[in-house]
């Protein structure tokens, strides 16, 4: 189904790959997977036709139907949702269309061929589900949680999110031969994604897949494909079984790597003593042996994250309060919201998609007024904050720039360590932060939290681009933090073991 062959591709001084080859076969469905800023994202956008590699080519079979979830299409925001997931239909609406027309000359010429013409169509329209059209709508708009949001609603009215599940509603709709997901969970709630794992796991085509979201991956994929020193690996079985397979390939190939790093060593060492001597003949017949071997890739430079969410002490009993708070903008998302968090405890507020988690914590931090009813932070809180948004007001910074503009007395030896401490290495910290993954954008704002002090951590999706061990790190730290933690995420697996409740949002 599609065949990456002997694919480079190098951003300035940087090789993400060279001469990278892979097999996807039909019925395989399979999961990518890779350090932050390995090139996933890239490697997508080469196989879709977005950007051409620098060397190789992707190959699919004729008449390959592919369909590739991508956010930021460009769709008609004046058309309703119920008008727009229709539109996966189009071609049994312009097949209805033109039945309509060949009666229509039909009336005028009696030609019979035009109603034998009309007949095939019409044979085409009864075997397919175009009659079923509004029931297999209604069921995926309640599988993935659109219906709430209205089916009348306008496209111009949905946020980021809610506008990217419609636009995976309308892929899955049109049933292409091979699915291409780029980190398809992060604007799903816990329940929606439970339904499109389930989805997937049922899908009989073929899919590859970019997910962070470890569960989901393990649950879904056949095969894994893993991006790591440069290479691009297969493995067959899903995420654990392939880690387990990776963990042993990966120590051989340390080794390898190790002894030939001594080879070259020696031999260089040996050739610079008798170069000019009485064995030069020797010393440069091993230079030519030398200059044919195939060195292996170096083992990844990125630093380990190590977060540490500097602690501001307070004493107090309660963290926060809320009184009747209601949230929204024009209305009201929630009935009014009556919370009590202790001091130092750990919560994860969680909700379907578009109920009003972001919206409550935008609230909270001041962002956005309360409706109506108040809520309280005993004095001396200092809050920190992280956002899902990967926005920022100027993105031809890099992130030494954008650092040092936020904390101008920090020397940039100061602003270094911060972003290494946060996973993010030198090379990185010179870049433009539009030029950055989404992994790694996120670990610029991770490490912008370890620079202030703190006694209550809200985070807001913080794990939708980040790497499995940047995810572990960022759990540690905050198990260890001793302040108060709330935590919006999508990933159960990743707040269960750190948080004390779960405060659901309903109706």
């Amino acid at each position: 189904m599609l065949t990456i062959d002997n694919i480079t591709q190098q951003f300035g001084d940087k090789i993400l790959y060279e001469n990278i080859s892979a097999q996807i076969n039909r019925g395989e469905h399979v999961g990518l997977i890779g350090r932050n800023g390995a090139g996933k994202s890239t490697l997508i956008k080469i196989i879709t036709g977005e950007i051409l590699p620098d060397d190789g080519q992707i190959l699919f079979p004729k008449n390959l139907k592919l369909g590739y979830l991508d956010q930021y299409v460009n769709v008609d925001d004046q058309v309703t949702i119920q008008r727009f997931l229709e539109t996966a239909f189009q071609e049994a609406f312009d097949k209805e269309a033109r039945i309509g027309e060949l009666y229509a000359e039909y009336a005028e010429n009696f030609d019979d061929r035009l109603l034998e013409q009309a007949g095939r169509l019409q044979n085409e329209l009864d075997q397919g589900n175009f009659y079923q059209m509004s029931t297999i709508i209604d069921e995926l708009a309640t599988g993935l949680g659109i219906d709430v949001l209205g089916m009348d609603s306008l496209m111009k009215n949905l946020s980021g999110g809610q506008r990217s599940k419609i636009i995976l509603a309308k892929m899955l709709l049109e049933k292409p031969d091979m699915l291409i997901l780029d980190e398809p969970t992060n604007h799903l709630d816990d329940n929606h994604v439970v339904w499109l794992t389930q989805f997937l796991k049922d899908f009989d085509g073929t899919f590859l897949v970019v997910s962070h979201d470890r569960d989901f991956l393990n649950e879904i994929t056949t095969h894994i494909l893993d991006i790591e020193f440069g290479k691009l690996t297969k493995y067959t079985g899903n995420l654990t079984r392939a880690l387990k397979q990776k963990e042993l390939s990966q120590e051989t190939y340390l080794r390898q790597y190790e002894a030939q790093q001594e080879h070259i060593k020696k031999t260089e060492a040996y050739i610079r003593k008798y170069k000019a001597g009485s064995r030069s003949t020797m010393a440069k017949s091993r230079e030519k042996q030398l200059a044919k071997i195939e060195r292996l890739t170096p083992p990844s430079d990125s630093p380990k994250p190590h977060l540490d969410f500097p602690y501001g002490a307070i004493v107090t009993t309660l963290a926060l309060e809320t009184d009747q708070l209601v949230i929204g903008y024009e209305k009201p998302l929630l009935a009014p919201v009556n919370i009590t968090i202790r001091y130092g405890e750990k919560i994860a507020i969680r909700g379907f998609n578009g109920i009003g988690k972001s919206t409550l914590i935008k609230t909270l931090i001041g962002e956005i007024p309360a409706l109506s009813g108040s809520y309280h932070f005993p004095e001396k809180t200092q809050i920190s904050y992280f956002s899902q948004e990967l926005a920022w007001e100027n993105p031809l910074q890099t992130p030494l720039q954008y650092l040092s503009d936020k904390y101008p007395k920090a020397t940039v030896k100061e602003l270094r360590r911060h972003l290494s401490r946060a996973g993010l290495h030198s090379q990185l910290a010179q870049e433009s932060l539009k030029l950055l993954s989404g992994g790694e954008q996120t670990k610029v704002k991770l490490a912008e939290m370890t620079m202030i002090k703190s006694n209550f951590l809200i985070l807001d999706e913080p794990t939708n681009h980040i790497d499995q061990e940047s995810k572990e790190n960022l759990q540690d730290t905050l198990t260890k933090y001793p302040g108060t933690v709330i935590v919006v995420s999508h990933e159960n697996g990743f707040y269960e073991d750190f948080v004390d409740r779960v405060i659901e949002l309903g109706n």
